[in-house]
């Protein structure tokens, strides 16, 4: 569970409302955080088993400088997977040492102690989790720029350097930032004030806050740029191209559906426990559905905060883990994208058929370079819905050259 009230326990002095939080049942709280962190890392192993298709097996036939190295939403997709993972284990690792080291936590509250390590210890695994989920956060984040840069054909090589640069950038200058502000002058007094407190608490939630406001917006623009890429490739909206952006806008909506399910309940309780705070006696009875209130939301963010990781991998790629039933017939939808027919929907030529020394009618090329929008809906659409969207590339030259491409949409082997 991810929480700037993790490192606000690392100080003997705590506010009442961390007190309150904290103290509620905290075997049964760090039991429940084990079991759904160690849920999340055997459900991640078991996607990563070979079931999983390779992403974007298509692309690297579109664009071969690409595939040496990937595209840059896969890796993207890939640091965020990464980054919730050692986050979720810090927080496995951090409930195994509350349950089973008991005497070693109470040291931390001691008010003059003479052992800094289970201050050591808790401040570090707290920074730790603040600072991977932190990151994760800013992926994720950056994984909606780059979708909408893509489909606006602006995003490049040189792109995924500046996302690592903001990304581990930001992330660590804020955990750091926060850290120092909560802690100085000593653990010893860092509670003393909301001064410390309220600079820590907004560089935790603001990676969270700029997720869940910034990615509907870019994700909207994304599916409406989609949309218009989609009816300038044929001059139509057919049915396939309806299907694609549908895809497209499907796959943004589980990502923001898991996000906030998952994180908004962070969102709630630290609003009630800053409530709270605020009062002159959080114990009245008039509080007392606040209270419960702030207990609930606390044991539902040991529950979701961990499973992020895992849903996340069901919104991008579905259940690729153990499959116990045969995949489906392979389904094909094609269509022309590079190129559209002179005599599309004409009748048949008196001549009849060509013959073998014939080519075919001519087609007339659309301007705009559809190879780069191809390459970036199968960015957008791969893995969604448990789908491989793959975009192969044929040329050849007879009087000229000729493209056409194949969209197949397969199920998962």
């Amino acid at each position: 569970m991810a929480s700037p009230r993790l490192g606000t326990f690392c100080c003997p002095t705590r506010d009442a409302a961390t007190q309150l939080a904290l103290g509620f049942q905290p075997r049964a709280f760090h039991g429940l955080c084990l079991g759904s962190g160690a849920l999340r890392l055997a459900l991640g192993l078991l996607q990563l088993r070979p079931g999983r298709l390779p992403a974007g097996p298509g692309i690297a036939s579109a664009s071969p400088a690409t595939s040496a190295r990937g595209p840059a939403s896969v890796r993207i997709v890939r640091a965020a997977t990464a980054c919730d993972l050692l986050g979720c284990l810090g927080i496995v690792v951090r409930s195994v040492v509350w349950l089973g080291f008991p005497s070693f936590v109470d040291d931390i509250s001691a008010v003059n102690r003479t052992d800094v390590w289970p201050a050591v210890f808790c401040m570090g695994s707290a920074l730790w989790i603040q600072l991977l989920y932190s990151s994760c956060f800013w992926w994720l984040f950056c994984y909606a720029v780059d979708a909408y840069l893509v489909i606006q054909r602006s995003a490049g090589q040189s792109t995924i350097l500046l996302y690592h640069l903001m990304t581990w950038g930001l992330a660590a200058l804020l955990s750091v930032e926060g850290a120092l502000m909560l802690y100085y002058p000593s653990v010893a007094r860092c509670e003393r004030g909301l001064e410390h407190a309220i600079p820590h608490y907004i560089t935790t939630y603001l990676p969270l806050l700029l997720v869940l406001v910034g990615n509907p917006i870019l994700f909207r623009k994304t599916v409406t740029a989609v949309a218009s890429l989609l009816k300038g490739r044929q001059g139509i909206y057919t049915e396939n191209e309806r299907r694609m952006g549908a895809m497209i806008s499907t796959r943004f909506f589980k990502i923001m559906l898991v996000f906030i399910v998952c994180w908004f309940s962070n969102v709630i309780n630290e609003s009630l426990l800053f409530y709270l705070e605020m009062q002159a006696d959080i114990n009245s009875s008039s509080l007392k559905q606040v209270r419960n209130a702030a207990k609930t939301t606390w044991f539902m963010m040991g529950i979701l905060n961990p499973a992020q990781g895992f849903l996340l991998s069901l919104a991008f790629y579905g259940w690729t883990g153990c499959r116990l039933t045969l995949p489906g017939p392979s389904k094909e939808i094609q269509w022309d994208s590079m190129t559209t027919s002179a005599t599309e929907g004409a009748p048949p030529s008196p001549g009849g058929p060509h013959e073998p020394g014939e080519g075919p009618t001519p087609k007339k090329e659309l301007p705009g370079g559809t190879h780069t929008s191809d390459e970036a809906l199968s960015l957008l659409s791969e893995g969604s819905d448990g789908s491989t969207i793959e975009i192969h590339i044929a040329s050849g030259s007879r009087g000229g050259k000729e493209a056409d491409s194949l969209l197949k949409v397969r199920g998962d082997p």
